[in-house]
């Protein structure tokens, strides 16, 4: 079995990390998001949290094939702070996540290597704090059968070890199956070989 059909994320947002550099303090937090508006209510639950910081920086990466990223650096100089943000998402290979730092200042100026260093380490404890787990990237199919074909269909779920997502049994049977992208092509053709079992991919 290839491994490109598989991705990391995490399925609950870690505990708060500090790292401080010369009386600055860098709260690191790790979040997993499905959509932009998942980012948005993060962010704004944290600006609530931590209303006194003096920046709110982040990155996030989104998607398993069609990937879509982005970083910010909120007032910290170009690339100081999201970028190195973004690295360590990179570094630990994950997907669907956000990862904010929240600076409050201390006072005395890091230069842009300081914070870059202080972003980036932020980002790992976060990381590091978090409980990161593989997941397989699926694809759906609707099958459509008569009931004399389910324990063949049964025996096909379970050797390409699919799962039903949902069945309707009415005058016949109708199945969401979802199934890991390495199987998928197998199992497709395994079903098409009967010809009045229809199978279509969602």
């Amino acid at each position: 079995m290839t491994k490109d059909d598989t991705y990391k994320t995490i399925n609950n947002p870690s505990e708060e990390v500090l790292f401080k550099d010369k009386n600055s303090k860098f709260f690191g937090f790790a979040f997993p998001v499905k959509t932009e508006d998942d980012i948005k209510n993060c962010i704004e639950e944290l600006k609530k949290q931590h209303y006194a910081a003096r920046h709110w920086c982040y990155a996030y990466q989104l998607g398993i094939e069609d990937i879509k990223y982005r970083a910010n650096d909120d007032g910290e100089p170009s690339n100081s702070a999201g970028m190195p943000i973004y690295g360590q998402i990179q570094s630990f290979d994950v997907t669907n996540i956000l990862i904010v730092v929240v600076r409050y200042f201390g006072g005395v100026k890091l230069g842009v290597g300081g914070l870059i260093n202080a972003y980036r380490t932020a980002a790992q404890m976060a990381l590091e704090n978090s409980k990161i787990v593989e997941k397989t990237i699926d694809l759906n199919f609707k099958v459509q059968f008569a009931y004399k074909h389910m324990s063949r269909i049964m025996r096909i779920i379970k050797d390409y070890d699919a799962k039903i997502e949902s069945q309707k049994l009415e005058l016949d049977c109708n199945l969401t199956v979802s199934v890991r992208k390495g199987n998928a092509d197998a199992l497709y053709k395994s079903v098409k070989s009967f010809h009045d079992i229809s199978i279509k991919k969602l």
